[in-house]
């Protein structure tokens, strides 16, 4: 294990750092934390600069990830509110929003009977203005429960929408799973 320095960290320490080789790996770099460590796995036969190079992008990764924001059901509320109000008119209000762990195909859903929005958690960790997308997305449902027209007229409203849409495409390819259907994020 070796230190490594790194310079986002507010409060000036060095995350501890594993490198790991691995006969088995050809071409692929990953990261992730274990505890106070970041773990780094290379490929057995890396230079050592390539493998430091490698080093450095992937423990800023890993601690990009970490500073993005996870929010309670009541940040949730907050924000959905929020973005009603700047997007929808304040139109669209939710009586509940909340995180749910069975939602696998979907990166979430709405009930406009009940007006209750519920969110993936696969979605904690992605950058704010893709959770954000989602939210207007599923507060939109409260002001036209399908997908026509004027649905996605109101979702439009939202300036990053096509940009959250690619980029929960691209998570979606590059984690294996089949996306929800491209006309809709429900």
């Amino acid at each position: 294990m070796s230190p490594l320095a790194d310079a986002d960290d507010p409060a000036g320490g060095e995350p501890e750092v594993e490198i790991r080789r691995s006969t088995r790996r050809r071409r692929t770099v990953s990261a992730r934390r274990d505890g106070d460590r970041i773990v780094v796995l290379v490929p057995a036969g890396m230079s050592r600069g390539e493998e430091r190079r490698w080093v450095r992008e992937m423990v800023a990764r890993v601690r990009r990830a970490e500073q993005r924001p996870t929010w309670s059901h009541d940040d949730l509320a907050e924000r959905a509110r929020l973005l009603s109000d700047r997007w929808l008119g304040g139109l669209a209000a939710p009586d509940s929003v909340r995180w749910v762990d069975n939602q696998q195909s979907r990166w979430g859903s709405c009930t406009p009977g009940d007006r209750s929005i519920r969110l993936s958690s696969r979605l904690q960790g992605m950058p704010s203005w893709v959770v954000d997308y989602v939210l207007v997305h599923e507060l939109a449902h409260l002001l036209e429960p399908g997908h026509d027209e004027r649905f996605w007229a109101w979702v439009d409203t939202y300036p990053q929408a096509e940009k959250a849409k690619g980029y929960l495409l691209g998570w979606s390819a590059a984690s294996r799973v089949e996306p929800p259907p491209s006309d809709h994020v429900d």
